[in-house]
């Protein structure tokens, strides 16, 4: 059986300071292959390069990843701050739009983080800078010491809607997971189920209410040990499902907000 095509977005950086690249986590790519069952595919997130009509003709699905860089706040109608931190507009200016386009045709997509972030800004939402700032939350962002063992190590629990879409799909009402982050959700965008919080209150599992495809996103990060973590072979599982559907020209019934 041919293997659907999953676009994974790209992050812009420089390779040892002064060579501008685009680049993907082998996690990602490793993810898509191993647990999806796609063949994973790099896109450079750029409006100069590839435009949304053209990458929604070439994939059967998108893993909207990570990044440093953070969605511009004036995606979201506030101005930037030092808080804020890094931007990358380029990528902005191709997710947003892809997003909401997706949302409406049923192609399928997975949010991770950033990419979490971006399915709440694309519908109309707003992000904290520094979540770690404000009262009663705990600090979501990644150690800065240790092993990539011990920075994606299993660090607090994500409690689900009952009966809902990710508590269905995990098969569980609570989860252990990673947190690498540091903005999140302030208020949810339009059509935004929040389906997951972390103890403190912190939005960690959404998606969008009506759509005709899969629109799931989660705010930590389950590409690392995917084959292996019980939480994180689930979701890629129902991506691929998703994303070979698509490839067959099927599409999935609506998700509906549960209850």
């Amino acid at each position: 059986m041919k293997r659907p095509l999953i676009g994974i977005i790209g992050n812009q950086g420089l390779l040892n300071d002064t060579y501008p690249i685009h680049a993907g986590g082998v996690m990602n790519s490793t993810a898509v292959a191993e647990v999806v069952g796609g063949v994973p595919l790099l896109i450079p997130a750029d409006p100069a390069l590839v435009s949304v009509e053209e990458l929604r003709e070439t994939f059967d699905g998108f893993l909207l990843t990570g990044g440093r860089p953070n969605v511009h706040p004036e995606e979201y109608g506030e101005p930037p701050t030092e808080a804020h931190g890094a931007f990358d507009r380029n990528r902005d200016a191709i997710v947003l739009p892809l997003v909401r386009a997706c949302v409406e045709s049923g192609q399928p997509f997975l949010g991770v983080c950033r990419g979490f972030q971006e399915v709440n800004v694309a519908m109309g939402g707003t992000l904290y800078p520094e979540i770690r700032e404000l009262p009663g939350r705990m600090n979501h962002r990644m150690p800065p010491d240790g092993t990539i063992d011990e920075k994606f190590a299993l660090r607090h629990a994500v409690t689900f809607t009952e009966s809902g879409v990710f508590h269905r799909l995990m098969g569980a009402p609570k989860v252990m997971t990673n947190t690498l982050h540091g903005q999140g959700i302030k208020t949810p965008g339009s059509r935004i189920v929040i389906d997951g919080h972390a103890d403190d209150g912190t939005p960690e599992a959404i998606y969008v209410a009506d759509a005709p495809g899969f629109t799931l996103a989660v705010q930590w990060h389950p590409e690392y040990n995917a084959a292996n973590d019980p939480v994180s072979r689930p979701l890629f599982e129902a991506f691929g499902d998703a994303a070979r559907a698509w490839a067959d020209g099927k599409r999935p019934q609506t998700v509906r907000k549960a209850g």
